[in-house]
């Protein structure tokens, strides 16, 4: 790199951003100049080796106050040799020669070309686990407070198990002898580099996997029993050990990941462990009182409404509501009562309503002002 060149430049980013900002900045300028993206282009390949140069060392706390201080005086000295090169050469083989773009970043860029070819011969010559499945289970109110047994029919992609996921037969690369790194020289640098034709894997694709046509992977459908725990909320995962993803070259499965959704039920909701009920009541229950029956999730129980009772008004039946997941008792449940107005009264009930509106009662609008 030109000792002139300003480091922040490179990057394209602000002096006074943040650690998190700069490593935005080099992976935006990295996925844009990175050797799998451009082959071929030596232009590119220079710059992106800029690129990590100048993120090793504003990434660098240390290196960075360095920069910052003395500016071009330090590339200088990193140029001139009194700054150590073999932390530059180790950084440009961890982050450049270590993997091809898309083992880098992952499929965070994954729409920005990379040849499927090329995605397929990106492979760790080690065991690998295979990848958690997420999958979002919804579950019936009902069936979240009392619990249940499930067996589910999932239909996942899957790794190829004919090819292991390498999407075709295999073998050793023959520009590396199998090690996925060839050595490169760059000015006063030398490192070790991805190698140009297997891209790191160590391994060549020479024929297409008749099962999975390249693609590495086939969908698998499979049965599974699931215990759902009686008081279970949305949100709450339930982790299936070994019912995830294929492992590659003999690596243990991965974890499905059950998310439960609890759906909502027409009467009940729930508040963490407890649960929560609206409830009619006449007129009259409201005046003198009475002792109603209430549905709960174990049943229907008996309240009883004190004389008096006002619309809106909250009653608390205690250990009705759902069961904890920790198995020690239960939440309790909230009655919500309202006032019902009925629509039509007989002849004889519209004169009690009218001598009752002749005697005094009082005002419920008392307390309202009179205006502005």
């Amino acid at each position: 790199m030109r000792s002139d060149v300003d480091f922040y430049e490179v990057l394209g980013a602000d002096r006074n951003a943040s650690q998190k900002d700069i490593k935005k900045a080099y992976r935006r300028q990295a996925r844009k100049y990175h050797p799998d993206v451009n082959p071929g282009d030596e232009a590119a390949e220079q710059k992106y080796k800029e690129i990590s140069q100048a993120y090793e060392v504003l990434s660098n706390k240390e290196k960075r106050g360095q920069y910052d201080r003395f500016g071009h005086a330090y590339q200088q000295a990193r140029a001139s040799g009194q700054a150590s090169a073999q932390d530059f050469g180790t950084f440009v083989y961890e982050h450049f020669g270590s993997g091809s773009f898309a083992d880098i970043f992952g499929d965070m860029f994954g729409n920005i070309g990379v040849s499927a070819g090329r995605r397929r011969t990106r492979v760790a010559q080690q065991l690998q686990r295979g990848q958690d499945i997420h999958y979002q289970l919804p579950v019936s109110f009902a069936d979240a407070v009392r619990g249940i047994q499930k067996t589910l029919t999932l239909t996942v992609a899957d790794r190829c198990p004919e090819c292991d996921g390498l999407g075709g037969k295999a073998t050793t690369c023959p520009t590396c002898g199998g090690s996925g790194v060839s050595q490169q020289s760059g000015g006063v640098f030398s490192f070790q580099a991805t190698c140009p034709q297997c891209q790191g894997s160590g391994e060549i694709i020479t024929a297409t996997c008749a099962k999975c046509r390249g693609g590495g992977e086939v969908s698998r459908t499979r049965k599974i029993d699931v215990k759902i725990p009686p008081g279970v909320q949305s949100g709450h995962k339930l982790r299936l050990a070994g019912e995830g993803g294929r492992g590659f070259r003999g690596g243990a499965s991965g974890d499905l990941i059950l998310e439960i959704e609890v759906q909502a039920h027409d009467f009940f909701k729930r508040d963490g462990d407890d649960t929560r009920i609206k409830v009619p009541i006449t007129f009259v229950e409201a005046v003198q009182g009475a002792t109603i029956r209430v549905p709960t999730v174990n049943g229907q129980v008996s309240l009883k409404i004190p004389a008096g009772t006002r619309s809106g008004q909250r009653f608390r039946l205690r250990g009705q509501g759902a069961p904890k997941l920790d198995g020690k008792g239960r939440g309790d449940q909230y009655v919500e009562v309202y006032i019902t107005t009925p629509r039509k009264l007989t002849h004889e009930q519209r004169e009690l309503v009218d001598k009752l509106a002749q005697t005094r009662m009082e005002d419920p609008r008392a307390d309202l002002p009179q205006g502005l």
